[in-house]
C-alpha cells in the first residue's frame, strides 16, 4: 500500500469508493491477526489507526451509513463516482455559456435516476469519495451536497474540457484548480471598477466610431468586449511572471479595440486613419514604441503595434506586440509562435540555442469559423509539441461569436464547439459566457497558470455573439433575423457588469454616469485634434527603383576554410558513424585538402562554417533538413550503435553563436509563418527554410504574398530570411520538376528580395555569406534560391578552393567554353539553372568548337543584372541573336519576367529569341523518356546542332 502521509494530515480522503471497502476489509483482519497481512499495510494501519467510517465519533459526512462490506453499496459507491465522472466529463453540455440563450437544457445525463441513485444513497456516500477537492463548507456535508456542489461547478457561465487531457498530473491539477475554486480569486472592489471602467472604454470607442465615421468598416468587437480585459489580466500576469515579451496575434475582428485599449495606440491616430488622413506625428501614449508603416502602407484594421509595459517599480520592461496580419485571417499564427520562440533561444553559445520559455508568451486570438476552417490552425497547434517549434505553450482565445461572415456554425464546422480541433492534441479548453466578466478573468488566470506550470498549450472560447454586420456596413437581419432580434434586446456586458456592480455596492449609478462621462470627453478632445479630411492631401505612393545590392567582401582566407574542413570530418571519440557516410564524408574532405576541389554539399558547410565563425548564428528547418531531401547534406551524425547524434558544426573551434538545425513536419505554411516570424525577431541570424521539393513551397503561398515579399511595403517590416528551394527538369514529373520560379518573379519588386538560380558550389557559397553579412545592413531582403537536385553531384558545379578564398558571387557567369572569338559570336544565349549545365555538357561534347554562339547563366534573376549584361553584350560586334532559353514551358519559368529586360539590353538590330517547352498547363512531361527527347531538342535548337557531331 502506498504511504499517504505528507505530515500530519490523515490520508483516508484518498480512498473511496471501492478501494475504501478494501481497506476496511484490511482493517478488519487487522483487528483479527495484525500479523496475518502485508506488513506495509500493517506499519500504515499502526500509524494511523482506525479508518474514520469504522469510527464511532465519525460524522454524518464521513460515510457512517455506509456498509463497506455489502457489495450492493460498493456498487453504488462505484456508480455515485462514474456519476461524478460524467458531471466533468459531460457537465459542459449543459452549461450557461451562450448568452442569447437564456433557457437551460434538461441535464439528461446528470440525473441520479438514470444512475439507478436516489438522494439516500448519494447522502450515504463521504463527499470526499466524490469531489475530493470540495470546498471545506461542502466537505462538512454530505455526499448529495457533493453532487450539487460538482453540478454547480461544471454548469455554469464557465464550462471545462479536460478529460481528454491524459497526462494525470495535468488531469488531477485541472481538477483541483477547478473543483477547489482556486481559479476564482477574490477581487477587490478596485479591481471589478477598473474592468467596469476598462468594459466602458471599449463599448464607448466602438459607438464613437459608429457614429462618427458612419459606414465605414471597424470590424467592432461588440458582443465579445470582454477580450480586451481577458487580455489585459494575461499581459498582467504575463508582467507579474517577468516575461520579456508577449506576442499576441488576432485577425481583424477587435483588432481597433485592442490597438486602443491594449497596446495603447492614441485615438487620434486612430481617428485620423478614419479620415483617410494618417496623422504620423501624433505622440505615440505612454509606453509605446512605436507603429510601423510601409511606403504603400496596409488598411487600419491589419496594422500592428509594439509597446513597453513596467511592472510598479519600473525595474523590468515587457515588450508587448500585437503582430501586423493581413486578411488571411490565422495565417499570422505561425508568424507569432516564430516571434516568440526567437526570444526564448539564447544564442550566444556553441551548439543548439538553450530554450528559456519563461521569456516569452505567445496569445493568440481566433475566430469561431477560422478556428476550425482554416487548416493553417492545425498546422500551428502540431508545432506546439516539437522540439524545434515549441514555444512553452501558448493561449489560444476564440472570440467566438457564432457566426463566420453571414454562414452559422451548422454550415461551417462538422464539431460542436469551435475549439474541438484542440482536443487531438490534449489541450484543456474552457467555455466562458462573455457577459459574465468575473468568470472571464478566471479563465484567464487559469490558462496562465497551466501554461506557467505544464509549458502547454490552453484554450479559452469566449462565446459572445455579434451586434453588427461582418462589418458595420452589412444589414445582419437579412441572413440572421431571429438571432438579431434578441440581440437587439439585449444589453451590453458593461450594462450587465455595471447593474451587479450597484447590487452589490461596489459603484452607484453616479458613478457608472461619471465613468461613461469621462470616456466620452477623452473620445471628444481626440477627435477635436483629428485632420480634416477635405484640408488633407494624399501622397503619392513613391516610386522604389529596383537597385543592386552593395558591394560584400565574401572571400575567406585559404587556410582557414582548410582548417574548417579538417574540423568537418571530427567526431568524439567512440563515436560511430555509418560507415558508408564515413567514407564519403572523408572523401570530401580529402578532395578539397589534396586537389583544391568543394563539391555542393561542402561548399555549403564551409559557407555555415565561416558565418558561424564571423558571429552570425544560423537557423536552418524543413523536411529533411539535417541529411538533405537529396543525401548531400548530412550535417547532423547519428552513431550507427547507440543512435546518438552529433554536429561538427556545435564543436567548431572559436565559435560562439548557435547552429540549430531541425527537421519540420510535413507542412509547408506553418513553418515558413514560423522561420519567418523568427527572423522578424531575430535580424541577427541566418534563418533558412529549405523545402523537400520546391513545388512543395506551393503549399505556404499565403506566407509568401501577404508577409514575407510585401511585409516591408506594408508595414515596414524586414526579413532576411533565406528560401531553398529545389528546382531543376530531370524527368521526376510535373511536381518534382519546377519551383514555380514565374510566381516568385512574378512577386519581385520594389527591392523586396532577391532571386537566385545559381549553378555551382563556390555560387551558392558566396551568396549564402552574403546574405549572412547584409543582415547588419538596412538593405537586407529575403533571399530565394532555386537550389539543385542532380547538380549536387554533378562534375561541372564543382568549384575551388582559390574560388571560395579570393573569389565573390557573380550576377552573371560567361560559359568559359564559348565565346572565345568574338568577333564570330552571333548568338548569344541567355540562360538561368541547370539548363546552363545541359548546355555546357553538350558543348564540350562536341567533335568541333562552336564559336558562333556564347552562353551567358544569368546567376541573380532578381534584381536582373542590366548594366553588366549590356557591358557584356556590347564585346561583340557581330550579334544578330540574343535568346532566351530555359527547360521551363514559356507560360513558366523566367522568360516573361526576362522578355522587358532583355528589350532594355538588346543592342540596336539585334533580335531577341526564345528556345525552350511551349506553353502548357502542366510543368513538365509525365514520362522520363519523352522528357530526355524534349530536353535535348531544347539544347541542340538553342545551340543550332541540327548538322553538329558529338565527339566519341
Amino acid at each position: 500500500m502506498e504511504r499517504k502521509n505528507t505530515g500530519n494530515e490523515a490520508p483516508w480522503h484518498s480512498f473511496f469508493g471501492p478501494n475504501l471497502g478494501y481497506v476496511m476489509e484490511w482493517y478488519d483482519q487487522y483487528q483479527e491477526d495484525p500479523e496475518s497481512i502485508d506488513p506495509e499495510v500493517k506499519a500504515f494501519f499502526d500509524e494511523w489507526g482506525t479508518p474514520p467510517s469504522l469510527n464511532k465519533s465519525s460524522s454524518q459526512n464521513e460515510g457512517a451509513g455506509v456498509d463497506y462490506t455489502d457489495p450492493a453499496q460498493i456498487e453504488k459507491i462505484a456508480t455515485a463516482v462514474k456519476l461524478a465522472t460524467y458531471v466533468r466529463t459531460y457537465g459542459h453540455l449543459y452549461a450557461s455559456i451562450f448568452p442569447l440563450e437564456k433557457n437551460k437544457t434538461e441535464m439528461a445525463l446528470l440525473k441520479l435516476e438514470n444512475f439507478d441513485l436516489t438522494e439516500e444513497d448519494v447522502k450515504r456516500i463521504p463527499p470526499h469519495v466524490l469531489c475530493p477537492n470540495a470546498p471545506d463548507h461542502i466537505k462538512q456535508k454530505d455526499g448529495l451536497a457533493a453532487y450539487h456542489y460538482l453540478i454547480e461547478v461544471y454548469t455554469k457561465k464557465i464550462a471545462f474540457e479536460y478529460q481528454h487531457v491524459h497526462n494525470r498530473e495535468e488531469n488531477a491539477w485541472l481538477k483541483e484548480m477547478i473543483e477547489s475554486g482556486k481559479i476564482y480569486r477574490s477581487l477587490s472592489a478596485d479591481k471589478k471598477k477598473s474592468v467596469l471602467k476598462r468594459l466602458t472604454q471599449v463599448e464607448g470607442f466602438e459607438q464613437f466610431l459608429h457614429r462618427s465615421f458612419v459606414g465605414q468598416k471597424r470590424f467592432s468587437v461588440e458582443g465579445v468586449d470582454m477580450l480586451v480585459p481577458l487580455l489585459d489580466e494575461v499581459v498582467e500576469h504575463a508582467v507579474h511572471n517577468l516575461t520579456k515579451s508577449i506576442n499576441i496575434g488576432m485577425a481583424h475582428r477587435g483588432r481597433l479595440n485592442v490597438l486602443a485599449h491594449v497596446l495603447g495606440k492614441p485615438y487620434e491616430l486612430i481617428f485620423s486613419e478614419f479620415q483617410h488622413a494618417p496623422n504620423k506625428e501624433v505622440v505615440p501614449s505612454e509606453g509605446s514604441i512605436g507603429i510601423s508603416y510601409g511606403w504603400s502602407g496596409d488598411v487600419k484594421y491589419h496594422l500592428g503595434a509594439d509597446k513597453h509595459i513596467s511592472e510598479q517599480d519600473q525595474s523590468f520592461k515587457t515588450r508587448l506586440t500585437l503582430a501586423n496580419n493581413p486578411s488571411h485571417l490565422e495565417y499570422v499564427n505561425p508568424v507569432v509562435e516564430g516571434y516568440t520562440r526567437a526570444v526564448q533561444d539564447d544564442r550566444t553559445g556553441a551548439g543548439y540555442p538553450s530554450v528559456d520559455s519563461t521569456a516569452s508568451l505567445a496569445v493568440l486570438i481566433h475566430g469561431d469559423a477560422a478556428f476550425p476552417g482554416e487548416g493553417i490552425v492545425a498546422e500551428t497547434l502540431n508545432l506546439s509539441g516539437l522540439n524545434g517549434y515549441h514555444t512553452g505553450g501558448t493561449i489560444h482565445v476564440i472570440a467566438n461569436n457564432k457566426i463566420g461572415f453571414t454562414t452559422e456554425s451548422v454550415d461551417s464546422r462538422s464539431t460542436k464547439y469551435a475549439s474541438d480541433l484542440a482536443k487531438g492534441f490534449e489541450m484543456p479548453i474552457i467555455h466562458v459566457n462573455a457577459d459574465d466578466p468575473e468568470a472571464c478573468l478566471a479563465a484567464a488566470y487559469l490558462a496562465f497558470e497551466y501554461r506557467r506550470k505544464f509549458k502547454k498549450d490552453f484554450i479559452i472560447d469566449l462565446i459572445g455573439y455579434r451586434r453588427f454586420g461582418h462589418n458595420e456596413m452589412d444589414e445582419p437581419s437579412a441572413t440572421q433575423p431571429k438571432t438579431y432580434e434578441l440581440v437587439r434586446a439585449h444589453k451590453t456586458v458593461k450594462n450587465l457588469y455595471a447593474e451587479q456592480l450597484q447590487k452589490e455596492g461596489v459603484v452607484t449609478e453616479e458613478d457608472v454616469k461619471a465613468i461613461d462621462k469621462k470616456i466620452e470627453e477623452r473620445l471628444q478632445e481626440a477627435f477635436s485634434k483629428t485632420p480634416d479630411k477635405k484640408s488633407f492631401q494624399p501622397q503619392e505612393v513613391p516610386e522604389m527603383p529596383e537597385r543592386q545590392l552593395p558591394p560584400i567582401e565574401t572571400a575567406v582566407d585559404g587556410e582557414q576554410l582548410l582548417a574548417l574542413n579538417d574540423q568537418l570530418v571530427k567526431w568524439p571519440e567512440g563515436f560511430s558513424v555509418f560507415k558508408k557516410l564515413q567514407k564519403i564524408l572523408e572523401k570530401r574532405a580529402t578532395n578539397l585538402k589534396d586537389h583544391g576541389k568543394v563539391d555542393w554539399s561542402l561548399g555549403e558547410a564551409l559557407a555555415f562554417a565561416t558565418i558561424l565563425k564571423d558571429g552570425t548564428p544560423i537557423r536552418l528547418t524543413g523536411q529533411d533538413s539535417e541529411r538533405g531531401t537529396f543525401a548531400h547534406r548530412h550535417i547532423v551524425l547519428h552513431d550507427e550503435k547507440t543512435g546518438d547524434v552529433y554536429s561538427p558544426l556545435h564543436t567548431l573551434e572559436d565559435v560562439n553563436v548557435s547552429f540549430a538545425v531541425h527537421n519540420s513536419p510535413l507542412t509547408e505554411a506553418a513553418v515558413v509563418g514560423f522561420e519567418y516570424g523568427y527572423n522578424v525577431f531575430a535580424p541577427e541570424t541566418l534563418v533558412i527554410w529549405e523545402a523537400q521539393f520546391g513545388d512543395f513551397a506551393n503549399a505556404a503561398q499565403v506566407i509568401f504574398d501577404q508577409f514575407i515579399t510585401a511585409g516591408q511595403a506594408k508595414w515596414g517590416q524586414k526579413s532576411g530570411l533565406v528560401m531553398l528551394l529545389p528546382h531543376g527538369y530531370e524527368g521526376q514529373g510535373p511536381e518534382h520538376s519546377s519551383a514555380r520560379l514565374e510566381r516568385f518573379l512574378q512577386l519581385a519588386a520594389e527591392n523586396n528580395w532577391d532571386i537566385a538560380n545559381v549553378t555551382t558550389a563556390s555560387q551558392y557559397y558566396h551568396i549564402l555569406r552574403r546574405q549572412a553579412a547584409l543582415l547588419k545592413h538596412d538593405d537586407i531582403r529575403p533571399l530565394v534560391i532555386m537550389t539543385p537536385k542532380s547538380l549536387l553531384r554533378n562534375a561541372h558545379s564543382v568549384s575551388y578552393l582559390d574560388d571560395l578564398s579570393k573569389g565573390e558571387f557573380k550576377q552573371i557567369l560567361q560559359e568559359e567554353t564559348t565565346g572565345k572569338q568574338k568577333e564570330k559570336v552571333e548568338r548569344i544565349i541567355m540562360c538561368s539553372g541547370k539548363v546552363a549545365i545541359d548546355l555546357r555538357d553538350t558543348v564540350q561534347k562536341q567533335e568541333e568548337e562552336i564559336d558562333s554562339v556564347h552562353i551567358l547563366r544569368v546567376e541573380e534573376l532578381y534584381p536582373f543584372p542590366l548594366a553588366q549584361a549590356r557591358e557584356i553584350l556590347a564585346q561583340y560586334p557581330n550579334l544578330k541573336e540574343l535568346v532566351w532559353v530555359q527547360e521551363e514551358p514559356k507560360n513558366m519559368g523566367p522568360w516573361s519576367y526576362a522578355y522587358p529586360r532583355l528589350q532594355e539590353i538588346v543592342p540596336e538590330g539585334v533580335e531577341i529569341g526564345y528556345v525552350g517547352r511551349r506553353r502548357r498547363s502542366s510543368p513538365s512531361e509525365g514520362d522520363p523518356t519523352v522528357h530526355k527527347k524534349e530536353q535535348e531538342r531544347i539544347v541542340n535548337e538553342a545551340l543550332k546542332l541540327t548538322n553538329h557531331v558529338l565527339r566519341r
